[in-house]
């Protein structure tokens, strides 16, 4: 898909949203609802979502939803910081199939890395243990200020 379209309400992220498909739930203000990543590139990798929003980008996005978004983006980061304690951290965001993006709702990738340890390809690391994204979420949402 390109950068221009129609959201549509059947995506995966939005189904999370309302409840109609399960979700490893990390931390949810009234602005955005984080969870981890069932295709992670890392240990650790969770997903940052605005809650109101039918944006399919960061392109297509109000500015007024960007503020809250990048606010939890980074709380979520700092909480996987203290529970991983990881060498550092990626936070990214794909614009657009040719890009890397996959769904498209908007989304930001917080990915903690450790030095040797090489990081996954975007949507082809194979499906993480359900009882393991449970564990690290719990890790991560118990640091959340």
């Amino acid at each position: 898909m390109s950068l221009d379209g129609e959201y549509d309400d059947a995506n995966i992220f939005a189904k999370i949203l309302r409840g109609e498909a399960p979700a490893v739930r990390v931390f949810e203000d009234g602005h955005v609802l984080a969870f981890m990543d069932v295709f992670p590139q890392s240990r650790g990798h969770v997903l940052v979502i605005p809650k109101h929003s039918h944006a399919r980008n960061l392109l297509d996005e109000d500015p007024a939803v960007m503020g809250p978004l990048m606010l939890g983006v980074q709380r979520v980061a700092r909480a996987v910081r203290a529970a991983l304690k990881p060498d550092g951290i990626v936070v990214t965001q794909y614009n657009g199939a040719p890009a890397g993006q996959s769904v498209f709702h908007l989304h930001v990738h917080v990915i903690p890395r450790w030095e040797g340890v090489p990081m996954g390809r975007h949507g082809q690391s194979g499906m993480a243990d359900l009882d393991e994204l449970k564990v690290l979420a719990d890790q991560i949402a118990a640091q959340i200020a």
